[in-house]
């Protein structure tokens, strides 16, 4: 009988004069981790013959048409491309940053039709897959596009879960683009995430200010006082445990953060900076706030050792495990509130269905 826990993870490949390849290789060369969900990777199986040689593993690769035909038990691969790629390790190239989005595009269609369950992302080089069909600063803002919802990227490990209010936005940019509306879609689809994503029934959020001493009364900026306060209030009035905004430059040194289960950075260094001190090898990216699940290892392509056998994977493996229960996690939820609306309804209306 077929285990119904087995889940299709879908692979994108990522920019692969990077250290993409080879983490992925190194995650799935522990023939153990084929019990816990199918891979799909979507490249071409040649391709990945060629990294598994160079990077001396024993891996076999399964090509198949769609992700559809994908067999348990094997490492499949969705032949994105027939032709050949040339592949120089470490070199920014943006006929490989093609591929790349190729891949990535590929692997979100096969999301969008159900045909993986999740999608883990191998690092991209932001510049490489600029071109005039692809516009977009990361994997982020593309799946914003591509799903339905507000996406949140939304940076998760044992120690920690942290979100951006602004992501790869320049510093000079930021205030700009923080707003009242901002604020409060990024709190509460962190919120939801908590609650749907995480299993954590009364989420407790902090939100840290956007100046240095959250502005020392307008002193050093108005935006917390202005923006920041009287939303985190409607916050507290809706019933919900938002508390802030806090002054950055101690708050995680304190400590304080443990008190939280998640925290929202005003921008990207803010909260990035502290996350991979804390978390570095064993953080995920998550793209919360969207109707799939999508996860990424916290670093990218890392063209200074590419090629060379030296790359960490356990950024990637812990991508996988926690899409793996992020979406397990999901579905418990929408089965137990289905139960519940169930259950809730006039005794007539469920005879007469």
């Amino acid at each position: 009988m077929r285990n119904q826990s087995i889940i299709k993870v879908g692979i994108s490949i990522g920019d692969m004069n990077g250290v993409g390849p080879e983490i992925i290789l190194k995650t799935l060369e522990d023939k153990r981790i084929l019990e816990l969900f199918t891979p799909v990777i979507f490249a071409n199986s040649k391709l990945m013959s060629f990294f598994a040689k160079h990077y001396k593993t024993k891996l076999k690769f399964n090509g198949v048409l769609k992700a559809s035909d994908a067999v348990e038990g094997k490492i499949n691969v969705v032949n994105v491309w027939r032709e050949g790629v040339d592949i120089n390790f470490g070199q920014e190239d943006k006929t490989v940053g093609s591929y790349a989005i190729k891949s990535l595009k590929a692997a979100t269609q096969a999301l969008i039709h159900n045909e993986v369950q999740t999608l883990v992302t191998a690092p991209i080089h932001k510049n490489s897959i600029q071109s005039d069909e692809f516009k977009f600063p990361g994997h982020t803002d593309f799946l914003a596009q591509e799903l339905r919802g507000d996406s949140l990227m939304f940076m998760v490990s044992n120690q920690i879960r942290l979100g951006l209010l602004t992501d790869h936005v320049p510093v000079k940019d930021v205030v700009n683009h923080i707003t009242t509306k901002s604020l409060k879609q990024k709190v509460n689809a962190i919120h939801n995430s908590l609650k749907v994503d995480f299993n954590i029934r009364e989420p407790k959020i902090a939100v840290l200010g956007v100046n240095p001493h959250n502005g020392d009364n307008g002193v050093i900026g108005t935006e917390d006082d202005e923006i920041i306060k009287p939303a985190l209030k409607s916050f507290v009035d809706e019933g919900k445990f938002v508390f802030g905004p806090y002054a950055a430059d101690s708050f995680f040194g304190s400590q304080n953060y443990k008190k939280f289960d998640a925290v929202l950075a005003a921008y990207h260094d803010q909260g990035l900076i502290p996350f991979k001190t804390l978390s570095f090898g064993k953080g995920v990216n998550f793209t919360a706030g969207l109707n799939r699940i999508r996860t990424s290892p916290d670093h990218g392509t890392a063209f200074d050792i590419a090629g060379k056998g030296e790359a960490d994977h356990s950024s990637f493996q812990e991508a996988i495990f926690t899409a793996i229960q992020l979406f397990k996690n999901r579905m418990e939820y929408i089965r137990l509130n289905k139960n519940a609306l169930e259950t809730q309804k006039p005794q007539e209306y469920r005879n007469n269905k």
